[in-house]
């Protein structure tokens, strides 16, 4: 790193909540140094060309949002196209259209109307007030053909776990639309950035200096040195070396590969519902640009595999059980005293958020700093 220059800010991690607080951060005056143990900026948005397709290397990314400011913060850097995700349940190759709605309905059970759909699910309902785990839950709520086909499977990979073993709370409520409308998401703005996400956050953390392939605990005490304010998006537990134990997470493991045909699966996103396939869903990349046809060299899969989460593995999602919980307040608890470091992004913050609550949750930092 040579002789040391002094930063305002040092930035851990080049992922959305870091770039985004380097660009504000610069734009107001200050000078950053943003670190990244990847080789790649970005963090899980990092997108990779294969074959003249932009694959996402850790898991597909969806923007989506109905906060008008988010939406037109982010298209200011690059245009966003209009995909909508529409992804569809393969369940023992019987296809059916997600989230839950008529057309769902009529593929299970020929219903036409949604006063027929409601009586179905009636019919089915788990009759239960208080719902002791998962399973009871989904029952409760969608009937057992759904749960059977389009939740049991899905959930004990997800989890790993038998769904009479999991809590309820993880199935707060399962969203029923009695609408022939395959949109997943309801907000009011969705797309992929056409120009990739790698163009984004490139965007973003221009007048910042960037350091890749560095571990920041590794160098701590002289990066430190550097820089007035650590502003740090990694695992809160790690920053605390593990003083109140470990946090825990889901992880996931990604499977690529070029398939020499033109169309795979005709859709972006397709889950695989039962327990007798081993993987959650299949993303089929070419499908996010909506005016892409493929190429000659074939298109591009990922195969996702949930799997219990070890120390050396990338975290995805928080688990919100009490123990973690418990853990990540006392976490918590002691960074509200630190008067030079701020924690961001969802494992700074051990929450999971959507792409628009963190770009927001940078903004709201940004406004606290410079008030």
């Amino acid at each position: 790193m040579g002789d040391l220059e002094m930063y305002d800010y040092l930035i851990v991690g080049a992922g959305l909540f870091g770039s985004v607080f380097a660009h504000e951060a610069t734009k107001r005056g200050a000078h950053c140094l943003v670190v990244e143990k990847r080789p790649h900026i970005g963090g899980n948005l990092y997108q990779e060309n294969i074959n003249g397709i932009d694959v996402h290397r850790y898991g597909a990314h969806i923007f989506h949002t109905s906060d008008k400011a988010i939406w037109d913060y982010v298209n200011q850097f690059v245009t966003f196209n209009n995909f909508v995700n529409s992804p569809i349940a393969n369940y023992k190759g019987e296809l059916y259209s997600l989230p839950f709605n008529m057309n769902t309905f009529y593929q299970l059970w020929g219903v036409k109307t949604p006063q027929e759909a409601q009586e179905k699910i009636r019919e089915q309902s788990l009759d239960v007030e208080y719902p002791q785990n998962l399973e009871e839950q989904a029952l409760k709520l969608v009937g057992s053909d759904i749960y059977e086909k389009l939740i049991k499977g899905y959930t004990e990979k997800q989890w790993q776990r038998d769904p009479k073993e999991l809590p309820s709370f993880l199935i707060k409520r399962l969203p029923l639309r009695f609408t022939f409308d395959n949109n997943y998401f309801n907000d009011t703005y969705q797309g992929i950035p056409n120009e990739g996400y790698n163009t984004f956050i490139s965007k973003l953390l221009e007048g910042s200096d960037v350091i890749l392939n560095i571990d920041y605990f590794k160098h701590r005490e002289r990066l430190e040195a550097m820089a007035t304010t650590v502003v740090f998006t990694g695992p809160i537990d790690q920053f605390y070396n593990y003083k109140y134990g470990h946090l825990e997470y889901r992880t996931l493991h990604f499977e690529t590969e070029t398939v020499p045909i033109e169309n795979y699966q005709g859709v972006a996103v397709m889950n695989f519902t039962d327990h007798e396939v081993p993987y959650t869903r299949v993303i089929e990349h070419k499908h996010f640009k909506t005016w892409s046809n493929g190429t000659q060299l074939g298109t591009v899969i990922t195969k996702e595999y949930p799997r219990e989460w070890e120390e050396d593995d990338e975290p995805y999602y928080p688990i919100d059980d009490d123990r973690n919980i418990d853990i990540s307040l006392q976490y918590h608890i002691e960074a509200l005293g630190e008067e030079n470091v701020i924690f961001g992004g969802r494992l700074g913050d051990y929450t999971y958020y959507d792409m628009d609550d963190v770009i927001r949750k940078a903004l709201e930092a940004i406004e606290d700093e410079f008030i």
